[in-house]
């Protein structure tokens, strides 16, 4: 039997562990101290999480570090259920395009989307700052309850606490959430072969340059919105045009180059990306530029990443343009077997280079 890479099975399953071992030693946790820089989503946290936090608390469900768990409760691996859980401490609470309680809604969503799971339900649960603005709260919860209401998904339980003033800012939230997974949903990176394609949703770093440029107050005229969108109907609709669809996963914290990366290094493959295909606004990438900022390293909240088959990914295409949501999909990349792990960037000037995962934190607390 052939592999993905034109390796035997065995042989594949070697080099995958392989490349889990390397992966999991590279992320070896080493700091004394943590930083902002473990909440970028980048390499510091990977070694918080890879290094220190999975060894701990290892277990066959959460060794898979994807987006949601899946769960079979009655143990014959049907009627799977995706469960997933997220906690929200961007500033500033609102934000062109969105605020902190869509955002949390629409990313625990997002979460379940990648799996495949149809959401059922979610809990919201609130931590509150002496001092806040009832006003405020109100905001937020509305916010929390439209958000819930336009995709179709309940919040059915919940819980609050407040805590001292200056122990919080003003006001943080966690949200879970649980969807069922159809029969025969399996996105996970292990299914994926080389020459698949790589496709983007829509343009990349709409959401943390927004907050960005939201929380400094810089001295710039850019039309620049949050693109916090739930992306569950995306999903089903690019699943219903490329039903060999290999995985999902939304590029959040880190970006594009770090979701990438993480893939790349699931599934021992590389990625190789073309730069111009990458979609970006005019806006975003002036301010990109101007910040010197990467916009493949910036955070999106209404985006999705998608490996398909080259034999479906142009009809996948198709289908994300007729989306409301897919409009500037792209094509960005494709699958190749060398190097094993990397995300290799062809540039713009004819080039090539390794684009790594986010180094530091240019954006902390952007979700």
């Amino acid at each position: 039997m052939t592999s993905r890479i034109g390796t035997s099975l065995p042989d594949q399953v070697a080099r995958m562990e392989k490349a889990d071992v390397a992966r999991r030693s590279r992320y070896r946790m080493k700091d004394t101290h943590i930083t902002l820089s473990h909440g970028s989503g980048g390499k510091a946290s990977h070694h918080l999480i890879e290094g220190l936090l999975i060894p701990i608390l290892a277990n066959p469900v959460l060794d898979g570090l994807g987006d949601s768990a899946i769960i079979s409760p009655n143990g014959n691996g049907s009627g799977r259920l995706a469960f997933t859980t997220d906690t929200y401490v961007v500033s500033p609470l609102f934000f062109p395009g969105g605020d902190i309680g869509c955002l949390a809604v629409h990313g625990t969503l997002n979460d379940l989307a990648m799996s495949g799971a149809r959401p059922l339900c979610l809990s919201v649960g609130l931590i509150l700052e002496e001092g806040l603005l009832v006003e405020v709260l109100e905001r937020v919860t509305q916010s929390i309850a439209d958000a819930a209401r336009s995709a179709g998904v309940a919040i059915v339980t919940g819980d609050t606490k407040v805590v001292e003033r200056g122990k919080a800012d003003q006001l943080f939230v966690n949200t879970s959430g649980i969807g069922l997974v159809p029969d025969g949903a399996d996105l996970l990176p292990e299914r994926i072969q080389t020459g698949d394609r790589v496709l983007i949703s829509g343009t990349v770093a709409d959401h943390g340059m927004a907050v960005m440029l939201a929380r400094e107050a810089l001295d710039m005229e850019a039309d620049i919105s949050s693109d916090t969108a739930a992306l569950h109907e995306l999903v089903d609709t690019v699943l219903a045009a490329a039903p060999n669809t290999r995985m999902f996963r939304d590029p959040t914290r880190g970006g594009v180059a770090t979701s990438l990366n993480e893939i790349a290094g699931r599934a021992a493959c590389c990625i190789r990306v073309d730069e111009d295909a990458v979609p970006v606004k005019p806006a975003v990438r002036g301010a990109c530029e101007l910040l010197g900022i990467d916009p493949l390293h910036i955070a999106n909240e209404g985006k999705l990443l998608a490996v398909i088959p080259a034999a479906e990914a142009h009809a996948a295409l198709a289908a994300m343009h007729g989306h409301e949501l897919g409009r500037d999909a792209a094509i960005i990349g494709e699958v190749v077997p060398e190097p094993v792990g990397m995300v290799v960037l062809n540039t713009g000037i004819g080039g090539s280079r390794v684009l790594d995962m986010l180094v530091g934190d240019p954006l902390p607390r952007i979700c």
